[in-house]
């Protein structure tokens, strides 16, 4: 028997990026929840990690962005629409 205990092929555990934009040296423009991270450990969250205090919570609008971003995952990955 095989059991599968974390994710596989996800925009997150795989690295996912538009072939057309990848540039050496780069940050790349991934399809994973670096926006979210970006976020979290800007001054704009106010979160201070170090604390070991809960993060805040998400705007919407970084929730949005972070959802086009796994839409347009499946979309270019399935060729369909979500």
């Amino acid at each position: 028997m095989t059991v599968l205990a974390d994710e596989v092929l996800t925009p997150d555990s795989s690295r996912f990026w538009p072939a057309s934009q990848w540039r050496p040296g780069r940050t790349q423009p991934s399809y994973d929840k670096q926006i979210v991270r970006n976020w979290l450990l800007s001054p704009e969250s106010g979160w201070d990690r170090a604390a070991g205090g809960p993060p805040p919570a998400l705007p919407a609008a970084v929730v949005e962005r972070t959802r086009a971003r796994y839409v347009e995952a499946y979309e270019r990955l399935t060729g369909q629409t979500w």
